[in-house]
């Protein structure tokens, strides 16, 4: 829709509901700007009283009323008047729940409507529809509604016909322009309409229908889009809950719409393409706190369906990568989830790379702190500076690595890696290559820290117990230090293994209180044990009798070092037979001693490890799933996206070694360059001339060779030999 529209004059802002949620800042009132008047219309049917509002004043049903209170203590009444006796007269009047008109049109019959109108040109009847429905929230229920009657107060079943209103706002983008005008004149008939008391389930249905209009992709209706999304993140917390398990019905394509509609209203408003379509910022701050918190609803209604209804990265608005996100997390950090809006309370919107960046500043900002307090400490006391302090120097042997790395106490600064022996600076190479095998030999089922299980691919602690977890503490570190130095680890962990990192996800100020002993379920066990979850699952499931069929009890057995040991779930657990009654109870038991008690000890010094080095409430805006994206990288290579990175020097895409190299061989390099010179003759290439490769900056240094088959032997030889830094 091409035109501007003015959806609110001066005059009818102050009828606008008020907002009573404080968590979002709105600002001051102020007035409503214009675009246009198409709203004369709705002017006329106010002065000529079609829309009359007139609101009798209400008492409150009372059961029992007590009678007034004499005047003053020593004055009796003879007769004290209660509301009972008074006349009919002077009584107040109750309004009565509003009557939904009954509508009988179905979506076949609109459909038919919509064809002949179609053929015919005629639209006067399918305009005359759209005039109707939208006209009013009671007219919204009765077009839409199942049953006028029927009140469905329930979270499982909005009562309104789904298929019925996406046919509806399918058509409305397809009909005259008169007729789409129509239905934003009625969305503001309804929304400027006055209220008292809590909104009824009508009114709920009624906005579950109004934000799913398609409408509201151009800057023309946002002004209208902006207060009904007002209005919606304004309700009750119980209605929220409402409209939350009602959008978890919707199909994904309307979710998804939703979802994006609300996230191009965002963007729009932060950086407008023509800011002269849209109010200015200072008249509008409500705006963006509102459509967040509404779609903090979507996001919320997606994390409750199993499986999602969409993936959480589609939540993320890659827009506020380029605002100032430190100066929105510092003001969460002062304000918390008060009445001063960040996103940093909605930290679904933030993308993993703005999360990331949050924490890595935030540590800084604390080593920076720490340092400065050492610098000012050496000084006082007039002792030499060493501004080695502001890294984290390791030194190690390659064949103590555990035990030198192991030295180091304060971890949160830049790593800085010296090899003993090897000439090598670190320019990040060497960083990566200590990261490399340290987990290569920690993760080592040899070492005996972590069992490996083939069934699902992934590590696990090991259960046995011993008097120092020194170096669980080291591999949480580790995990840490990769986030704080944007190393990926290779590393395979359960997706439970980051749901404890971050139970609770601030360290407690008590160090008795248990950490890491999260909520896990079944699906949990899957993801680790698949084997074990599904019969697990079986004795849930089982239709027989489990005490007699199954014969087992509340102990488990657990193999140790070679020697099977056995432990009660619950006190007296070995001579408590599992039933069907407390099968629920056996399940959720087992899953707890598996992936929380058998191994706490270990897992409290890895989540003290990480917690040491990634000490950061920003910890707080994480998902599990994106921790594990910032330890170990994303799993979902885009390879056109890493080819089209790759830079070429002296030699280009074409080139015959270029084109013999596999898209797996250029993964992880940024920069191809060649030994010797474009257009040089390879004849002055020694036979035994291999690649060189300068891990710090992702090159590779590579001859020309002749053929794919030269060109692999060389590199196998060299990938095979290449441990060990030198200086050239």
């Amino acid at each position: 829709m091409s035109e501007n529209y003015c959806p609110f004059e001066e005059r009818d802002r102050d009828r606008l509901p008020p907002i009573l949620n404080h968590s979002l800042d709105r600002g001051p009132k102020l007035p409503f700007p214009s675009y246009g008047s198409f709203i004369s219309t709705l002017n006329h049917k106010r002065e000529s009283g079609s829309h009359s509002l007139s609101s009798p004043l209400l008492l409150p049903a009372v059961k029992q009323v007590r009678e007034l209170p004499p005047i003053c203590p020593d004055v009796r009444q003879k007769h004290r008047i209660t509301i009972d006796v008074l006349p009919p007269e002077v009584k107040a009047r109750f309004v009565s729940e509003p009557i939904i008109p009954i509508r009988t049109k179905s979506a076949k019959e609109f459909q038919d409507e919509v064809e002949r109108a179609t053929i015919s040109g005629d639209w006067k009847q399918v305009h005359d529809f759209y005039l109707t429905t939208f006209d009013s929230f009671l007219e919204l229920n009765g077009a839409f509604k199942k049953e006028a009657n029927v009140p469905f107060n329930t979270i499982e079943d909005s009562g309104i016909n789904i298929k019925f209103v996406s046919i509806v706002y399918d058509t409305l983008l397809h009909t005259p322009a008169d007729t789409q005008k129509s239905v934003l004149k009625g969305i503001i008939n309804s929304l400027l309409r006055e209220w008292k008391g809590p909104r009824t389930k009508d009114d709920l249905r009624a906005y579950f229908v109004l934000v799913q209009n398609p409408q509201y992709t151009s800057p023309a209706t946002y002004v209208i889009y902006a207060h009904l999304l007002r209005q919606i993140a304004a309700l009750a917390e119980v209605d929220h809950h409402f409209l939350m398990h009602w959008f978890k019905k919707l199909p994904q394509k309307r979710f998804k719409q939703l979802v994006e509609r609300l996230q191009l209203f965002i963007t729009t408003r932060l950086f407008p393409a023509k800011p002269e379509e849209l109010p200015p910022m200072a008249k509008c701050s409500w705006w963006i706190p509102s459509a967040t918190k509404v779609l903090s609803l979507l996001n919320a209604a997606n994390s409750i369906s199993s499986p999602p209804i969409i993936p959480f990265t589609d939540f993320y608005n890659l827009t506020l990568d380029h605002i100032d996100f430190m100066e929105d997390y510092h003001t969460w950090q002062a304000h918390g989830n008060s009445n001063r809006f960040s996103f940093c309370q909605f930290p679904f919107i933030l993308s993993t790379v703005v999360k990331k960046a949050i924490i890595q500043r935030d540590s800084e900002q604390q080593m920076i702190s720490m340092a400065r307090q050492t610098l000012v400490d050496k000084v006082s006391r007039r002792q030499r500076v060493d501004m080695s302090l502001l890294f984290l120097n390791i030194k190690v042997r390659r064949l103590q690595l555990v035990s030198d790395s192991l030295d180091e106490q304060t971890l949160k600064k830049k790593l800085k890696v010296t090899f003993v022996g090897e000439a090598g600076l670190d320019m990040g190479g060497l960083t990566k290559e200590w990261f490399l095998l340290l987990i290569r030999q920690i993760f080592h089922t040899d070492y005996g820290m972590f069992t490996y299980v083939k069934e699902s691919q992934c590590h696990w602690f090991s259960s046995w117990k011993c008097d120092n977890y020194s170096e669980f503490r080291l591999v949480g570190a580790l995990m840490g230090l990769a986030v704080y130095n944007s190393i990926t680890l290779d590393i395979r962990f359960p997706p439970c293994v980051y749901k404890k990192l971050l139970t609770p996800p601030i360290v407690p100020c008590d160090l008795d209180t248990p950490v890491g002993m999260a909520n896990l379920t079944l699906d949990d066990l899957q993801q680790l044990m698949p084997d074990l979850a599904h019969g697990l699952g079986e004795v849930l499931s089982y239709e027989g009798n489990v005490e007699e069929d199954f014969y087992t009890t509340f102990q488990v057995f657990q193999e140790e070092l070679g020697v099977v040991k056995s432990y009660n779930l619950k006190p007296g657990g070995d001579k408590i037979p599992v039933t069907n009654l407390n099968r629920k109870e056996y399940v959720q038991l087992y899953i707890d001693f598996l992936l929380n008690k058998s191994i706490y000890r270990q897992f409290a010094a890895f989540y003290h490890g990480f917690h040491s080095v990634c000490a950061s409430n920003a910890l707080m805006l994480l998902r599990p799933e994106e921790v594990e994206i910032l330890v170990c990288g994303s799993p979902n290579l885009d390879m056109g996206s890493l080819q089209r990175v790759v830079q070429y020097e002296g030699y280009s895409k074409t080139d015959p070694t270029i084109r013999y190299m596999s898209l797996e061989m250029l993964l992880f390099t940024l920069v191809l360059q060649c030994l010797l010179g474009r257009g040089a003759d390879c004849s002055e290439m020694t036979a035994c001339k291999l690649p060189v490769s300068h891990t710090c900056f992702n090159q590779i240094c590579l001859p020309p060779y002749k053929s794919k088959k030269e060109l692999r032997q060389k590199l196998t030889i060299a990938i095979s030999n290449a441990e060990g830094f030198g200086l050239e």
